[in-house]
């Protein structure tokens, strides 16, 4: 398997020599693998058949099951995926060379586990490495959801898991709407470029009838009906759960609304394993911040776009556009 994945705003070249884990590259890169080009990627990741530990004599202990030399990182069993890495950071390419070497604990949780297995592999092959060469250019990794809500209008949704916002971009997604991400983008403080993975939601919203792979939370994976590449959102709108029988919608103070979505974003599931892995390969390979920019990069966006907060009713009801359209009949300022 040799192919391409546009994904965090970085083009990232896959090749992999071994059956089953080309199938979970092609799964998590949902549909969005094409044919390489002529020119450099921003990020090779190269999966071999060997099963040999990498060499590191003579290199310098870095941390527990790590090893670095000039511009080199090694790690084993890289965020209890079962994957020895090579890390090379080079330009114009970040080089990474991946071994399947589980430990025994890993391969018991692999056959066991199998969606959180599949999550963590993905994590480690097709979307930590690019977060990391975006984080280089600068960018941060924002757990938010970017979607187009009633026409050109783009919607960045921040909160902490389960506040709703899947289940918001899937309704504007089934009315014709664009997303670039539903739980991970990276952002400049001005354009957020999506992680492509599949859509996950609930069950009874599934697009494929609830026939998609089963993950965690309750969740199954479908396709995108509507995913751009990036988008440049014009709303900041921080969502919170409520208790009530309807919404509300009221101003969010910028600085609340850059605390919330620096905060839903280190409150992440999907990103509690890349802090230690962007620290250890900044470390090691000496290239870029050792943590990235989330809370300057939540204040530019919140300083810059009008804010809302939405509280949502205690059941699901009024789409993201119905919620927004009534902005304007409360009097309140978006």
């Amino acid at each position: 398997m040799r192919a391409l994945l546009n994904t965090a705003g970085e083009r990232v070249e896959l090749s992999c020599d071994i059956g089953w884990l080309t199938a979970v590259l092609e799964e998590g890169a949902a549909g969005g693998l094409t044919a390489p080009g002529t020119s450099p990627p921003d990020v090779r990741v190269s999966v071999e058949a060997s099963t040999a530990a990498f060499g590191v004599a003579g290199w310098q202990v870095l941390t527990r099951g790590a090893w670095q030399r000039a511009g080199q990182v090694v790690v084993t069993n890289a965020c209890s995926s079962g994957l020895d890495l090579l890390v090379t950071a080079g330009e114009p390419t970040l080089d990474i060379v991946a071994r399947w070497r589980p430990p025994v604990t890993v391969r018991g949780a692999t056959a066991v586990l199998r969606a959180r297995a599949r999550l963590l592999l993905r994590a480690v092959l097709l979307q930590y490495p690019a977060l990391w060469r975006s984080q280089l250019r600068g960018r941060a990794p924002l757990h938010a959801s970017v979607c187009t809500a009633g026409g050109s209008r783009v919607v960045l949704l921040a909160g902490p898991g389960g506040a709703g916002k899947s289940t918001l971009v899937a309704g504007e997604l089934a009315s014709g709407a664009v997303a670039t991400c539903d739980n991970v983008c990276v952002s400049d403080g001005t354009t957020a470029w999506g992680l492509a993975e599949p859509l996950r939601m609930p069950s009874h919203l599934n697009a494929s009838g609830g026939q998609g792979r089963r993950m965690p939370h309750g969740r199954r994976e479908t396709a995108w009906p509507g995913r751009a590449a990036s988008l440049v959102p014009g709303q900041l709108v921080v969502l919170a759960r409520g208790s009530d029988a309807a919404p509300s919608v009221a101003r969010c103070d910028p600085a609340d609304a850059a605390r919330s979505l620096a905060a839903g974003t280190y409150m992440a599931g999907e990103l509690r394993r890349y802090w230690p892995f962007a620290a250890t390969l900044a470390l090691g390979t000496g290239a870029g911040d050792v943590h990235p920019a989330v809370q300057a990069v939540a204040a530019k966006l919140s300083s810059s776009l009008p804010c809302l907060r939405v509280t949502l009713a205690s059941e699901p009801g009024a789409p993201l556009r119905e919620l927004l359209g009534a902005v304007s009949e409360a009097g309140v300022s978006a």
